[in-house]
């Protein structure tokens, strides 16, 4: 590699025994050439199954093959055809894994999102996708979308994956998910659909954090390179039990299922109410998530902690202590941290891990499989984090109690993992090195010039999973896609000699201070949100002299914070202004803690909102923050930091 930081998958040898280790998949011309091959290999294993809801199923591997047939049977008769887009909006189930292939084996494309968005946001999608068909969840999501005009007259079908057909039927056939696939039963599968890996195979729309969704054409090409890469950071075996709740519709989860399908495994649907019974349940191997649930199930270990006998409550911690001390020692020795060290840094870590060792693996030996077991049912050998940042203390929590915890980076335009973190070269705080023939540059975001390793810019991707462009968006296009297929991720991040990614924020996101200082709220906000007294919390401060923080407490702790500082609690009212003040200032002191800390990165004052949910538009799907709703949802709390000059 050249000083200046553009990296290329150098096919370690690591890399390449893990691919070799894996099902061949090079021959594929599209998805729907996987599942006949699935069920030789796999035939009567199950394969999908879904224990909640009014109608649980399970598909062995034939089964589901057969299910997709028909359903590419009865879709091509429904008059589905080549080229066509058939929008699919429901929730994660195996009938939607079902319709999903079976339009694709028909070869038509679909244009997916979940059946909770905003009605005007799927119209919109209905609308701009072009669809023929229409797959929603039931007959109530046909109901409030209130089809009428071009997109209705477009419509040569709807079918209903729950429940029975309306009492009102729209003006064209309204299946059942049974009678779709009773259409099917007597008719052969349609001819494999013509044009090769480089067609359209799913539109994907952006839950976005700001303004109107734009449409992610993904083709068949762009999925089979994650189908067939993956496996470098990730090694299941057949019969692996995998749980998944995050909505099938995402790219992240959706590539997922097709991987982890594609090496045999089981895979159970659930939801986040029954998560942590089906943990117990299930036990799975393997668990896909996003930073919220991996922080989720850290707050749920800490809470545990504090109801537990001060003794036990010591003991604990104590081992926690070490563990992370062993393993924060033994990364130094490794040169796998993000700073690099000299080699008599290195080892004197390795000394001091050899000198703990014993007592960590003593508590490895008896307190950490509790705790696993406890936490995700304790056969999970690999938890994976994506759509996101992981704070660097949730990171360091699992790593302590034996839990490999792998982190990947991309976006819905990339289909979407451009790098991951491999177990042999797991570096805490990074997102990886690229998968096979993905390039990554950091540039300079004012003139485009490519920057050195270590210096920080913004991050841009080329590979096989690169979408071709936004669907019917030149302009949007053009902003993102260069004549040499740069692709501007908008993530701002600098690269380490061995070509791994480090992440430092969303160029959207900057803050930009009275004073012309750049804050990058993403760091600070996970330093805050490692207390114990933090649930949520989001930066403001544009334009402003000073950063401001909008948080959300953690109910408990702060009636033991305003307790002991002898400070009254809010009550219906604002929040008395010297809790306010005690508040800012334990932010302060987290802030200031922090390795680098620059006096700007300090709080001018704080406000107490209530929490960002997805139920009330201020979470996207994957749980990211929409900043802009929040902002104008709490304009009057921002208004009120500032208020006094």
């Amino acid at each position: 590699m050249n000083a200046r930081a553009e990296i290329q998958w150098s096919g370690s040898p690591q890399d390449r025994r893990a691919l070799a280790a894996r099902h061949d998949w090079s021959r594929l011309e599209g998805l729907e050439g996987l599942w006949p091959e699935l069920e030789r290999l796999y035939g009567d294993a199950v394969a999908l199954e879904a224990p909640h809801g009014r109608h649980p199923e399970t598909l062995r591997f034939a089964e589901l093959r057969q299910a997709i047939d028909r359903a590419a049977a009865a879709f091509a008769d429904l008059g589905a055809v080549d080229g066509d887009v058939v929008a699919l909006f429901a929730e994660n189930g195996p009938r939607w894994l079902v319709a999903d292939q079976g339009l694709m084996r028909a070869g038509a494309a679909d244009a997916v999102r979940g059946s909770g968005a905003p009605v005007e946001e799927l119209r919109y999608i209905l609308e701009d996708a072009g669809a023929i068909g229409l797959v929603l969840e039931s007959a109530a999501l046909l109901e409030r979308l209130e089809l009428a005009g071009p997109a209705l007259e477009r419509l040569r079908f709807v079918v209903l994956l729950e429940g029975e057909a309306p009492a009102v039927p729209p003006p064209v056939p309204c299946l059942t998910w049974s009678e779709l696939l009773e259409r099917g039963a007597d008719k052969p599968p349609p001819p494999l659909p013509a044009g090769g890996p480089q067609r359209l195979a799913s539109l994907l729309y952006t839950s976005g954090t700001t303004g109107q969704p734009k449409g992610v054409p993904l083709s068949h090409a762009n999925l089979l390179h994650q189908l067939r890469n993956l496996g470098v950071a990730v090694a299941p075996s057949p019969g692996d039990q995998v749980l998944s709740v995050l909505p099938i519709w995402h790219a992240y989860e959706r590539t997922a299922e097709y991987f982890l399908l594609s090496c045999g495994c089981r895979q159970t649907y659930t939801t986040l109410r029954q998560l942590r019974s089906d943990l117990q349940k299930v036990r799975p191997q393997y668990l896909i998530s996003v930073p919220r649930l991996w922080e989720a199930l850290l707050s749920g270990f800490e809470d545990a902690l504090a109801a537990m006998p001060p003794s036990r409550q010591r003991l604990l911690r104590t081992a926690l202590a070490l563990s992370r001390g062993y393993h924060r020692r033994r990364r130094v020795a490794l040169d796998l941290t993000l700073a690099p060290e000299a080699v008599p840094g290195r080892v004197l870590a390795a000394a001091g891990a050899l000198l703990v060792w014993p007592l960590h693996a003593l508590a490895g030996a008896v307190l950490w499989p509790k705790v696993r077991g406890q936490l995700v049912g304790g056969r999970l050998r690999t938890a994976i984090s994506g759509g996101g940042a992981l704070a660097i203390h949730v990171d360091g929590f699992f790593e302590a109690v034996g839990i490999e915890l792998l982190v990947g980076y991309g976006l819905t335009e990339t289909s979407p993992v451009l790098s991951c973190r491999r177990p042999w070269s797991n570096r805490r705080g990074s997102a990886g090195q690229p998968l096979p023939d993905t390039a990554l540059k950091v540039v300079d975001p004012a003139s485009g010039a490519t920057l050195a390793c270590g210096e920080r810019g913004l991050v841009l991707a080329r590979g096989p999973q690169v979408m071709a462009g936004y669907h019917h968006k030149p302009e949007a296009t053009a902003r993102v896609l260069d004549g040499e297929g740069w692709f501007d991720t908008g993530d701002l991040g600098l690269l380490l000699p061995d070509g791994t990614l480090v992440l430092t924020g969303r160029a959207k996101d900057t803050i930009v201070l009275s004073s012309g200082e750049n804050i990058e709220p993403g760091p600070l906000e996970e330093a805050l949100v490692a207390s114990p007294l933090v649930e949520q919390v989001m930066l403001v401060g544009q334009d402003r002299k000073q950063l401001g923080a909008l948080l959300v407490p953690k109910p408990e702790v702060l009636q033991a914070f305003a307790a002991a500082a002898e400070l009254p609690l809010p009550g219906d009212g604002a929040a008395d202004p010297a809790l306010l003040r005690a508040l800012c200032r334990e932010c302060n002191r987290l802030l200031a803690a922090r390795p680098g800390s620059r006096p700007d990165e300090r709080l001018g004052g704080v406000a107490l909102v209530e929490p960002f949910s997805i139920d009330n538009g201020l979470l996207t799907q994957t749980l990211k923050q929409r900043r802009d709703r929040i902002a104008d949802r709490d304009r009057a709390a921002i208004a009120a930091i500032y208020a006094g000059g």
